[in-house]
């Protein structure tokens, strides 16, 4: 799987240089993610801009960062997700569950937030 990673102190933006997120590519997808938690951490952005297809497997291993990033109280953002791949997540009634921005940017300020509203909120307990 040809991907770039760009690690920054709060978060880590992953995007997929590929055209297709199909049985090819979630293996090793899934293990990045596994490998990026692994290190500590917390928050990561999926930026999918390059994908232009997404089939079951894919979406599986989107769901794994999701579930793997939401274990440890950190968030997992898609971005740049495609028309095809979109319909494929509402279909499957995932766009409720995933959280989808339009740009690396937004998903930026939208982990800058969640860890804010967490921090005020540990302040509460």
């Amino acid at each position: 799987m040809k991907f770039t990673l760009d690690r920054q102190e709060n978060y880590n933006t992953l995007k997929v240089d590929e055209e297709k997120l199909d049985s090819t590519i979630s293996p090793d997808l899934k293990s990045e993610f596994l490998t990026i938690q692994g290190q500590g951490i917390k928050n990561i952005i999926l930026d999918l801009s390059d994908v232009k297809y997404i089939d079951s497997s894919g979406l599986s291993a989107i769901l794994v960062g999701n579930r793997v990033f939401s274990e440890v109280e950190g968030s997992f953002i898609l971005t740049g997700v495609s028309d095809h791949a979109m319909k494929l997540i509402k279909i499957s009634q995932l766009d409720g569950v995933l959280d989808i921005l339009p740009t690396v940017e937004e998903a930026v300020d939208a982990v800058f937030m969640n860890d804010l509203e967490k921090g005020l909120k540990n302040e509460e307990d």
